[in-house]
């Protein structure tokens, strides 16, 4: 299953051309990946952030541009998980305005421990979920 966020670009996103300013797709992705740990994986930023000391940073990022967005238009970022390492996750997003791709992107997370600042595995009740996805998008 292919978890979908959808964002509409705001003034705050554009350059006076008004087309997305790139480094702002990527606070637009990582609001993504922030939806879809609270909804597809059931755990919210907020609670793994506070109350279980952990976090998600992503380590590598690779991006392709296909087309600009532009002020107002409403972006569908689809996200879908390739695999799942011992404290890793490997996302592919693909970004889209109807029908017309504006990115791809592929991410990896890692779990790491924020007091510690080291990874870490999955924790034992959040990994099945994780798997689950990534088994569900294959």
């Amino acid at each position: 299953m292919t978890f979908v966020s959808t964002q509409q670009v705001r003034f705050a996103h554009v350059d006076p051309a008004g087309i997305v300013f790139y480094p702002r797709y990527f606070e637009m992705l990582n609001a993504a990946v922030e939806d879809y740990f609270e909804t597809a994986i059931g755990v919210s930023f907020a609670e793994m952030h506070r109350a279980r000391r952990l976090g998600v940073p992503t380590v590598k990022l690779e991006v392709d541009f296909r087309t600009p967005s532009r002020l107002g238009e409403r972006l569908d970022f689809a996200l879908a998980v390739d695999q799942v390492g011992r404290s890793s996750a490997h996302l592919r997003c693909t970004v889209r305005c109807g029908e017309v791709e504006r990115f791809v992107a592929r991410v990896v997370l890692v779990c790491m421990d924020l007091d510690a600042s080291a990874s870490v595995p999955w924790p034992e009740d959040l990994r099945p979920r994780v798997d689950a996805q990534a088994r569900v998008a294959t």
